[in-house]
């Protein structure tokens, strides 16, 4: 037998031993049976049955959860079995609001413990939905297999409100959306309840989000009247014994537009009654409703500056509407004029830190993780850590808009901890990104963390496999932002791919740099939002047209003879001067500004040598040269793990990387041309010029742009 048809062989009998190809649909819940006997032995020894303190839903869901993982994983069914009436061998579940865990040492809210006691597994919740949270901590252990002997795992959850943002359409679209139609079917609700939202909710309790907003910033009025309250009250009633409370979008001018009001004016006592009375309505249907997100004058939506007002008496407007009402308002901070001589990067903060200390304690201002629009890397808003007085949310995209959308294999948690591992500086030292949005530089009671969700009716939720990843580590940041991408990364590898050790290195290593690969083709050195109009995919570096003078190309990479990029210092826009001074000292010199943000903030010679030895214009070269190369080495690793990934699931993972890597030549040809026309200097050795033209990238967008 040939090498390749003994490979062949073993191929089609792993397949047969997983019996079914893999579509994606179980996420990172595969409760697959553990081949290792001797372990699967061990873990069963300390699951003979489940005992739980209480029959809640949330505490019905933890122990059925329980039990299906279980009999998937060891292959035996524990029974459910009454508090008491065994002892030993078993899994208790138990709620203990003051449990201590250790040198008197009490959980949090929604904290859990996991420990042996008298012979058995015990998982103590302060809450119901701790216990939850501790059942899937449990299952996970298992899932990686990690060892149970002396298991003693303690955790509570760092952020109090850890949400996804949806921003699907009621009829079935979503904006930014790149894995299929909105997994929201409407028109059915609240009728029918399709299977989906249950496992959705699963998939979200697993990783500790509990909260979901429904529908899109860019909000319909529809959401407001009755019809819509009666539909998404049906989707609460999914969610709640997953620990998961609904929120809704609203559509600012909805006095108007479903109201009869001739006014949205936030001071108008009518407007401010409509809305109390639109919100208990909201509450009879739904009593454990989340509260309001608002995104308000801002890309041409409605909002009180329409009336002469700002956004406090905005926000403050709604949190009185919310009266005694168990919720909150989150007040987007996404706002920008189109001004051609400002720059879009300070207006946010010159809107909001003046409002700093106005807004009510039902009110949190959600702040995007950089100051234009979730660009591949963005130094932190400004306004965290300029706002003591107001609790932020961090809102993060876990939907690719401008990372290559599901085609482009980017792992995103090397992001979202470059910006939660930020040092603001605010009270000193140590004042980070993440100790700003959980409330301890501030000492705020109440803290939040947005993602824009990154799902659709794909069978495989995410449209690319590994976009599942970048759900699965929102989720687990927002829970614990202390840990690494690596370790998120070699957990999900484990639990949704293989637990073969070589193999789940491997993944995880490609994961890893996956982000900074995608920036070196894309956009190296700090340069941003160079990319297609509109749709925001592909190059177009060239745009110097455009609705808005800030939806262009040339408005932030500023490419002339002498040189690129903005200039944000005192002697340009001084956009950064908004940063406290430890900050502005890191960045404020060319020649010692980390290379990965200079153009951000400096307009850089084409000759001046950076501090990787290089002239600027070889050093752009040398990155996007480079980031293709990187393309092809993540397809070889990838190929590597072929025999211990599912075929179907390593096929489609293959394909994607093959226009990945077609992209990445279209966007370093792009780029590298067309930057060529203002540096006037040739390609670097020892890389070879492209073999096309400029007019033939041109052209190939120009049909992109008909998507």
């Amino acid at each position: 037998m040939s090498f390749r048809h003994l490979l062949l062989v073993l191929i089609f009998f792993a397949a047969a031993h997983r019996s079914v190809a893999d579509d994606g649909y179980r996420l990172w819940l595969k409760y697959d049976r553990i081949q290792d006997a001797g372990l699967r032995k061990d873990y069963q020894k300390a699951a003979g049955f489940i005992a739980s303190s209480g029959s809640s839903p949330i505490l019905t869901t933890a122990a059925t959860e329980l039990q299906q993982g279980l009999e998937g994983l060891l292959g035996q069914k524990p029974p459910l079995v009454a508090p008491g009436s065994k002892t030993k061998g078993g899994i208790l579940l138990s709620v203990d609001a003051t449990a201590n865990v250790s040198a008197g040492r009490t959980l949090g809210k929604d904290g859990y413990h996991i420990g042996r006691k008298n012979g058995s597994l015990v998982i103590t919740g302060t809450t119901d939905a701790g216990v939850l949270y501790g059942v899937f901590a449990l299952l996970r252990q298992l899932q990686t297999r990690q060892p149970l002997q002396n298991i003693d795992l303690t955790s509570s959850p760092k952020i109090q409100y850890r949400l996804l943002n949806h921003w699907d359409n009621p009829n079935g679209t979503v904006e930014r959306g790149y894995a299929g139609s909105s997994i929201w079917k409407w028109y059915e609700l609240p009728e029918h309840l399709d299977p989906r939202y249950q496992d959705y909710a699963r998939a979200n309790a697993s990783i500790g989000i509990n909260g979901v907003v429904i529908n899109n910033v860019n909000a319909s009025a529809r959401y407001l009247t009755p019809e819509y309250i009666e539909k998404v009250a049906a989707l609460a009633g999914v969610m709640r014994p997953y620990g998961i409370r609904v929120y809704m979008s609203v559509l600012w001018a909805a006095p108007k537009v479903i109201g009869g009001l001739s006014t949205s004016d936030p001071l108008d006592p009518k407007v401010k009654q409509w809305w109390t009375d639109r919100t208990n309505e909201i509450y009879r249907a739904i009593p454990d409703f989340g509260g309001f997100l608002v995104k308000a004058n801002s890309e041409g939506e409605p909002g009180p500056q329409d009336y002469g007002r700002d956004h406090a008496d905005g926000a403050n407007m709604l949190a009185d509407a919310l009266g005694q009402h168990d919720g909150l308002v989150m007040w987007r901070a996404f706002v920008y004029k189109a001004n051609s001589n400002g720059d879009r990067f300070k207006e946010a903060y010159q809107e909001f830190k003046p409002l700093d200390g106005r807004f009510k304690p039902k009110t949190l201002v959600q702040v995007k993780n950089g100051p234009i629009d979730f660009q591949s890397r963005e130094p932190f808003h400004p306004l965290f850590g300029a706002m003591p007085r107001t609790p932020l949310v961090l809102e993060v995209q876990l939907t690719q808009e401008y990372l290559g959308f599901a085609t482009h294999m980017v792992y995103l948690a090397p992001m979202f901890k470059e910006t939660l591992d930020a040092d603001t500086y605010a009270k000193g030292q140590g004042s980070t990104v993440a100790k700003v949005v959980d409330g301890s530089v501030d000492k705020h009671s109440v803290s939040g963390i947005a993602g824009v969700a990154n799902i659709g009716s794909d069978r495989n939720w995410t449209g690319h496999p590994m976009g599942q990843a970048n759900w699965y580590a929102f989720g687990r940041l927002a829970w614990d932002h202390t840990l690494s991408a690596q370790a998120i990364a070699e957990e999900w590898t484990r639990m949704s791919l293989t637990n073969e050790a070589p193999a789940v290195r491997t993944i995880a290593d490609v994961l890893v740099k996956s982000r900074d690969i995608y920036v070196r083709y894309t956009t190296p050195l700090g340069l941003h939002h160079i990319m297609g109009q509109s749709i925001h995919y592909g190059p177009e570096p060239w745009l110097a047209s455009s609705a808005r003078p800030d939806w262009t190309s040339v408005y932030y990479h500023k490419a002339d003879a002498a040189g690129l990029g903005f200039d944000r210092t005192a002697k340009g826009s001084n956009a950064l001067g908004l940063y406290r001074p430890e900050v502005q000292q890191l960045w404020n010199d060319p020649q010692t500004c980390p290379p990965d943000y200079l153009l951000w903030f400096h307009h850089v010679g084409w000759n001046q040598q950076l501090s990787t030895g290089r002239t600027l214009w070889n050093e752009l070269c040398t990155r996007y040269y480079t980031g293709v190369d990187s393309v092809t080495w993540m397809q070889q690793q990838w190929a590597a793990v072929q025999p211990q990934v599912d075929p179907e699931l390593h096929a489609d993972v293959t394909s994607r990387l093959q226009t990945q890597h077609k992209e990445a030549l279209w966007w370093r040809d792009a780029c590298v041309l067309y930057f060529q026309t203002h540096a006037k200097q040739p390609i670097p050795a020892p890389f070879a010029p492209p073999t096309r033209t400029l007019d033939d990238i041109k052209r190939l967008v120009m049909i992109y742009q008909l998507r």
